[in-house]
């Protein structure tokens, strides 16, 4: 593999930056898109250049089509080209649902939902030979979690999109899919107010007998980003060790 650019939104950090790692090693020249930390990203380039990659940093708030446009314009002039496209990044306010704001409604599912429809529209541009598009969902999207309204219902769009974009990009080899995941102990999972009982009951519940790991979910992108998965489309493949299972 030669001279194949992969973006990952969101990859500063956590699974964004397990999965931009991954790819590196795979042989990718990677983008590393980021909303706030220069430095996180930074330490990521650093890490990708070790392994021989090429590395392009953009600082760009992918709810906002705009810095979306400005982002692939960057991608464009660097490489002229685009293979794999993950869209990771996700941001989302975490309360009961009697406590949610429209301003938490409309910032969730912009970055979360909006930004994979005009993502995977300007990716599709720079993909003249085909390309991958992979999206992070989570187990929200199709069941209850105590606070995630906004997150869960954000998810549930982007498995959506999945299958409309699948369907639509098909014609230009352009395969869609996402990976779902369960609880994982990411930097992200602090946030939730309920978190520790989160972690306890997916170590407790899980049917594998552990919790999600990122790699788990980074080897379920890989393979979907692989040929050897070219006729799944349109697909949310759940990561979650056989917790969803349960009632």
């Amino acid at each position: 593999m030669t001279n194949k650019v992969a973006l990952i939104t969101g990859s500063s950090r956590g699974i964004g930056k397990a999965t931009a790692l991954r790819l590196a090693k795979e042989g990718y020249d990677i983008v590393i898109n980021y909303a706030r930390s220069r430095k996180a990203a930074q330490e990521t380039a650093d890490e990708i250049m070790a392994l021989g990659r090429k590395v392009l940093l953009v600082k760009a708030n992918v709810g906002d089509v705009e810095k979306i446009k400005a982002m692939f314009a960057e991608v464009k002039e660097e490489f002229g080209r685009l293979d794999v496209f993950v869209n990771n990044a996700a941001s989302g306010v975490l309360r009961p649902i009697m406590e949610l704001e429209e301003s938490h409604w409309n910032w969730t599912m912009n970055i979360n939902s909006k930004a994979l429809l005009f993502c995977a529209q300007e990716a599709a541009k720079l993909m003249d030979k085909g390309g991958k598009i992979v999206s992070i969902s989570s187990l929200g999207a199709i069941r209850y979690l105590e606070n995630y309204t906004t997150v869960g219902v954000s998810k549930a769009a982007v498995e959506a999109l999945t299958r409309y974009l699948a369907v639509e990009l098909a014609p230009k080899n352009i395969v869609v899919n996402a990976v779902s995941g369960g609880a994982v102990d990411t930097e992200a999972l602090t946030h939730f107010p309920n978190r520790e009982e989160l972690l306890q009951a997916a170590a407790d519940k899980t049917p594998a007998g552990r919790m999600v790991e990122m790699e788990d979910l980074v080897n379920a992108v890989m393979f979907l980003v692989s040929d050897d998965a070219s006729m799944i489309r349109g697909q949310t493949i759940i990561v979650d060790g056989g917790i969803s299972l349960l009632v």
